[in-house]
This record gives structure tokens, C-alpha cells and sequence, in this order.
């Protein structure tokens, strides 16, 4: 829907209802034009109908961040770093990650005039994405800077920090490929592992709505019927399944 020829960056608005398994988009739909632009040497981005209305600004910020033209520029070594808590966590999580807040038992802040401008979240594997907990091996979930404003060198500190503190023994994390390449990650010195399949959420009106909530276990015991599937039941409630790009798993392992 844009083209950036300058930058070589794509941007596709990924109506729900169009973009969805009802009108033939099925599961490799938008990683093969995320591979396709790829060839050509270009970065495709795909915005969900759902974050533009729900998260517009954090949406015009992260593109600002890809083209180049974040208006506001910190250096880390200006600021503080600081343990965050729980609740200033989740807050500053809903108001700036495109995937809002999570549960997590680390977080890592940079504050600069005493005010949180980038934050990094740490927390045993999840299991429901396949991770294994296996001691000293920690995820990175989470990783943001304030609306409209780049951390120079941000990360980077975050990451020395924790690394310092509690001497794991890998760290893994998973880039969305609907918004990311992975660059930063290399950065910091992680290996590429894998990519990952697309993953689906359930789509009814203008919401996408995680599948974990509708595993047919659950629907099983709300009185479904057993011998459909979970899809089945699921299109007879009036959904349809809409599929993201993936992800790519990042590692880093310390001796």
C-alpha cells in the first residue's frame, strides 16, 4: 500500500476481514509477500487493521523509527539505569510495545531526567511457544523505548546490565517478522536459529483475538461438540483465522 523506494521499505494495511482465511488468505498468505519483497531486496511491514485503530500512535512511532526520522534522541550513558517495578512495567508496556504489557521476572529500565524512556524484560522460556525451562536460561520478551524517541546505545546498556547481574547461560528471544529483520539482535550479539511457522489469531468484527483462548480442550469443556475441530466450531461461532508472517528465533549463549 507504501513504498519507500529510497529505503527499499513496504508498507501493507492487513484489513482483518479481507486479510483472513473467509477471503482465501490462508497461512502462508502474508509471509510469501513478505518472502516475494524480500528477493527484491525490500523490507515489507504489515499493519493489523486492529493496531491502527487501537495503537496508532505506537504504530506512526515504530514507523518513524524504521524510516529514520524519530524526533527524539537520548544516549544511554545519559541516563540511569534502574529495576523496574511491576506496575510501572505494565504501564509503560500498554502505553509503547506494539504487543502491550507482560508478565515478567525482570525488568530493566533506562531513566533519563527520572522519567522511564526505555525498558527490557526478561523471564523464564515459555513454554507455549516452546521454550524449556532449563536453569540460567532466560527469554527476552520484551524490549521498548518511550513513544517517538530513540535511545542511542539503549539496548545495548539494558542487556551488559542484566548480564552482569545474573550471569545467564543463554538468552533467547524471537523477532516478529511482520515489523523486523532481526538487525538488532545481531547487534547484540545473538546467532540466528530458526524461523517459525505463521502463527493465527481468531478474527470476528474488528479484533484480533489470540488461540490459546480457544484451544478445542476449552471448547470441549463449554459444551462444544468433540467430534468437530477447533476450527470447525470456531467458523460456526461466526470466526474466521487470520495468519501473521512468523517469527525468527534469536540466541546467545555464554560460556
Amino acid at each position: 500500500d507504501v513504498f519507500i523506494p529510497s529505503l527499499n521499505i513496504g508498507i501493507e494495511y492487513n484489513g482483518l476481514r479481507w486479510h483472513s482465511e473467509e477471503f482465501g488468505r490462508g497461512e502462508k498468505y502474508h509471509l510469501d509477500k513478505t518472502l516475494q519483497s524480500e528477493k527484491q531486496g525490500i523490507q515489507l511491514i504489515h499493519v493489523f487493521e486492529d493496531e491502527w485503530i487501537d495503537k496508532k500512535e505506537i504504530v506512526k512511532s515504530r514507523l518513524l523509527n524504521l524510516i529514520g526520522k524519530t524526533p527524539n534522541k537520548i544516549y544511554a550513558r545519559s541516563c540511569e539505569i534502574r529495576e523496574v517495578s511491576s506496575g510501572d512495567s505494565m504501564k509503560f508496556l500498554e502505553q509503547n510495545h506494539i504487543q502491550g504489557s507482560v508478565g515478567s521476572q525482570i525488568k530493566i529500565g533506562l531513566y533519563y531526567n527520572n522519567e522511564l524512556v526505555s525498558l527490557m524484560n526478561f523471564s523464564k522460556p515459555r513454554i507455549n511457544i516452546g521454550g524449556k525451562k532449563e536453569e540460567g536460561t532466560y527469554e527476552l520478551i520484551r524490549f521498548s523505548n518511550k513513544l517517538n524517541t530513540s535511545v542511542i546505545g539503549g539496548a545495548s546498556k539494558l542487556l551488559k546490565y542484566f548480564e552482569r547481574s545474573y550471569n545467564p547461560k543463554e538468552i533467547i528471544s524471537y523477532a516478529d517478522r511482520r515489523w523486523s529483520q532481526g538487525n538488532l539482535y545481531t547487534q547484540l550479539g545473538f546467532d540466528f536459529i530458526h524461523f517459525s511457522q505463521p502463527n493465527y489469531f481468531y478474527v470476528k468484527s474488528k479484533r484480533r483475538e489470540n488461540r490459546f483462548g480457544y484451544r478445542k480442550s476449552i471448547l470441549v469443556k463449554q459444551g462444544f461438540d468433540p467430534s468437530k475441530s477447533e476450527k470447525q466450531i470456531m467458523q460456526e461461532r461466526g470466526y474466521s483465522r487470520i495468519y501473521d508472517c512468523g517469527t525468527m528465533k534469536f540466541s546467545k549463549k555464554y560460556k
